[in-house]
Parts: structure tokens; C-alpha cells; sequence
């Protein structure tokens, strides 16, 4: 038997926590085949087996958080893959009663059917509907059933909760007309002179109004569905996210300033050029390789935007690591563009291409995560107009990109349509001054609108 441990993530991570785990207890795993997804505070990583064999058993559950060293599961490097066929055929049959897939139970899922491939808010409604997990195929990752998957199947066969029945607004009428008494006959006239009058009609006294509206309420809440909450923890990355974002917010003096950007001469050089840098350097002539390189150049005549406060002393940066912030699988990461003064537009473009690829499938390490001088963020891509962007500490700079649109502006005293961009330097206080700041925007600006400084130095 061969016991998996968590492996170590860095020095300053010492607990990770458990994601999804890609293999079920009993089948068979071969040799570097990912088992495990982990979580970290700063990335996520799948843990492959060191050995082939059968995945024996499972020591921590998915969502749970666990200390690096200890045990994930168990692998019985002793046995057989036919074993594990065998095995995984004989709990198919076991399990193989229930196969139409309209089938309804009169009882609850039976106690096996709460697996671990059964996600919990699954399984309560399940467990409400009284209906089999056989009958629904799953579409979560791993082969997962989710509540989804039980919402539709319900939707599609037009299934209520087990004992709630349909009411009917009309019946509480019926049921009052047929109780009423009714009422006694008038006494017998003393004169017989005059004709006796003729009974009157038995009132059908009118339910209360309330009654009504419940049925009515009662019948539309039973055709929402159930209403529940669902409670999972939150994963290490959106914790580490909302640690640092209120670090921030408590421990520096942040301010943002603003300006705009005529992108018309960055749109014409790129359109220009676009097809020979491709051709040439097999990579994409993006926008954010002109930011970058614009940053470096504001950074490189306003160093303290490129500084941090460590106790009372201040630490001048004399490299550029660039964070380009891109939203990840699971979350918002940061990763670092190391001596992006070194960099040429091509390996710019080259290196978020790659973490961008590596972030989409949660795979970005945390070395690539660690350090970084100054952070750019491009809310634009989501549509975003305007935003005030919150420092990544201890760094004392973010810049915030928005969406490009065209608007009306004055060039030369005359009205022209230009496409515009708002960007918005988010600062610490403490140590950069309203000048520097306001000064580092408008150098920004100025560059992106004349791209030729970029080459010039001026």
C-alpha cells in the first residue's frame, strides 16, 4: 500500500485544500495519472500518482482543507487491473435494479445512493422528490449529479414533492354551500286573507377572502419548486483574494486619479503592423504589450510608484515586475511579467498568451504568482467604463484599463469621433504624492498617444 501525502507548495503555504478529486475510490489508476486536484491560497495543482495500482481508499473528502504532509488517500500498488474491472462491474451490477429512467420510488434514494459522486444539494432533493439517482444521468465534472441535473429531470417530468398535493380553489366553496344549514321557514301569517310569502333561496354563505388567496399562493409556491440555501467553503484562492483586498483597504491610504486616452494612434500602429509581427514572431500584436512597455516608461521617472513601505524604511525597486491580472478558473490571479524592462513587445505578448492558457486551466504555479512591482488590470475586456481598482500590496500602484469607445472630442478645436479609453491610477498615499501620481497618468497617456516615445526614450 503506498499512502499519498500532500506535497509541499512553497514555504509560506502550509495547508491546502482538496478540490475534486479526479479518481474514485476502487478504480485504477496508472503510473503520473493526475489523482487529486489541490487547492492552494495562490494556485491549483494536480497531484499525480507515483504509483500504479488501485486507488484503496480516500482520507479527505472534496471541499475539505488539509495540512501539508498528511495523508490524501491510498493506493494498493498490489494489485491488478483486471481486479479493479472486476470490482468496478460487480458495484454496477449490485447497483443495476433501478435502470428506467422515468422510475419514481415510493421510498427515498437508498442509503448507498449518498456517494460521493452525489453532490449534497442533490441529494436533498432527491430524498424530497423520492426519486431514484439511477434515473437522472449526471453532467458535473467526474460524472457528478448536481442539483441541476435533478432540477431539469423534475422540470421535464413534472414531479412535486413527495406528499404535496394540488389545491383546489373551488373546493373550499363546495365544501362550505354543502355544510351551511339552512334557514328555518318563516312563521305561518295570522291573516288568511293574505297568501303566505314564498321561502326564500338558502344563501351560500362566501368563504372567507383569505382562503382563497392562500390556495392560490399555496399553488403558485408549489410550481416555483423548493427554495434552499447551499452552503460550501470558500476555496483558498478566494480566500487569499479577500484577505489581501481588505489588507489593503485597511492598512493603506489608497486614492485613485484619472485620465482618458486617445487609442486611435496604438489602433492604426497595430493594424499596421498586426500581420508582419505575427508572421515574424508567431504571437498576436495585442494592446497590453503598449501598456506594459508605457508603465516601465512612467515607472522608470516616477520610482516611487515602483516602491513599497516595509516598517518605517521604503524599498526602491530598480527592476519592473509587471502583474497582469487575468480571471483565472477559479478566481482573480496575478501573474508576474519578471523584468518587463527587458521584455520586447513579442515576449510580452508571448508571456500572457501563456499564463492566460495556464489560468484558464487552473495550472498557474505559485512561483508565478510570487512578487510583482506594480499590477495593470483590464476590467475593459468585461465591459467595464469606469472603475476605481484596489492596490495588490505591498506594491503602491495599479493601473485600471477600461473599455474602448467612441466618443465625441475636441482635436484642434474641432469636434471629431475618437476612440476613447478611461484609465484610472489606483496609489498609495503614503508614499506616492498626488503630483507623482497624476503626473505618472499623464505620461501614460501621452506615450500611448505618440507610441514613437516608446522607441525614442523621449
Amino acid at each position: 500500500m503506498a499512502e499519498i501525502k500532500v506535497p509541499e507548495f512553497g514555504d509560506s503555504i502550509q495547508e491546502v485544500q482538496v478540490f475534486q478529486w479526479l479518481k474514485k475510490p476502487g478504480e485504477w489508476v496508472e503510473r503520473d495519472e493526475d489523482i487529486v486536484e489541490l487547492e492552494s491560497e495562490k494556485a491549483s495543482q494536480a497531484l499525480p500518482a507515483p504509483v500504479a495500482g488501485i486507488l484503496a481508499s480516500v482520507a479527505v473528502a472534496e471541499g475539505e482543507i488539509v495540512q501539508v504532509g498528511a495523508t490524501l488517500c491510498v493506493i494498493d500498488e498490489s494489485a491488478s487491473r483486471d481486479s479493479a474491472a472486476s470490482g468496478q462491474a460487480a458495484a454496477t451490477s449490485a447497483a443495476g435494479g433501478a435502470t428506467d429512467s422515468t422510475a419514481v420510488l415510493d421510498a427515498p434514494p437508498a442509503s448507498g445512493e449518498s456517494a460521493n459522486w452525489i453532490m449534497p444539494a442533490a441529494q436533498v432533493m432527491l430524498s424530497e422528490y423520492k426519486i431514484s439517482a439511477d434515473a437522472i444521468k449526471p453532467s458535473g465534472p467526474g460524472g457528478r449529479l448536481l442539483k441541476e441535473d435533478v432540477l431539469k429531470y423534475v422540470s421535464a417530468n413534472n414531479l412535486r414533492p413527495a406528499g404535496a398535493s394540488i389545491p383546489n380553489s373551488g373546493s373550499a366553496t363546495q365544501s362550505a354551500a354543502a355544510s351551511a344549514p339552512a334557514p328555518a321557514s318563516p312563521p305561518a301569517p295570522a291573516t288568511p286573507a293574505r297568501p303566505a310569502p314564498s321561502a326564500p333561496s338558502a344563501p351560500v354563505p362566501a368563504p372567507p377572502a383569505s382562503s382563497s388567496l392562500d390556495a392560490q399562493t399555496e399553488e403558485w409556491n408549489d410550481s416555483m419548486g423548493p427554495r434552499e440555501d447551499t452552503s460550501k467553503p470558500m476555496s483558498m484562492i478566494r480566500r487569499t483574494i479577500a484577505k489581501r483586498l481588505v489588507e489593503a483597504q485597511q492598512t493603506a491610504a489608497l486614492l485613485t486619479t484619472f485620465n482618458e486616452v486617445d487609442m486611435k494612434p496604438v489602433m492604426d500602429l497595430r493594424s499596421k503592423y498586426k500581420e508582419a509581427f505575427q508572421k515574424k514572431h508567431g504571437v498576436k500584436l495585442g494592446f497590453m504589450s503598449f501598456f506594459a512597455k508605457a508603465v516601465v516608461e512612467g515607472l522608470r521617472r516616477f520610482p516611487a510608484i515602483n516602491s513599497e513601505i516595509q516598517g518605517n524604511n521604503v524599498i526602491s525597486k530598480n527592476y519592473h515586475d509587471i502583474g497582469i491580472a487575468m480571471g483565472g478558473g477559479k478566481g482573480l490571479v496575478v501573474p508576474i511579467l519578471r523584468n518587463a524592462e527587458r521584455m520586447s513587445f513579442a515576449d510580452i505578448e508571448r508571456g500572457i498568451g501563456s499564463f492566460a492558457a495556464l489560468a484558464a486551466e487552473n495550472k498557474i504555479k505559485p512561483a508565478d504568482l510570487d512578487g510583482g512591482t506594480f499590477t495593470i488590470s483590464n476590467g475593459g475586456v468585461y465591459g467595464s467604463l469606469l472603475s476605481t481598482p484596489i492596490v495588490n500590496p505591498p506594491q503602491s500602484g495599479i493601473l485600471g484599463l477600461h473599455s474602448i469607445q467612441d466618443r465625441a472630442v475636441v482635436v484642434n478645436k474641432e469636434i471629431v469621433i475618437r476612440p476613447m479609453m478611461y484609465i484610472a491610477l489606483s496609489y498609495d498615499h503614503r508614499i506616492v504624492d498626488g503630483k507623482e501620481a497624476v503626473t505618472f497618468l499623464k505620461t501614460i497617456k501621452e506615450v500611448l498617444e505618440e507610441p514613437a516615445r516608446l522607441f525614442l526614450e523621449v
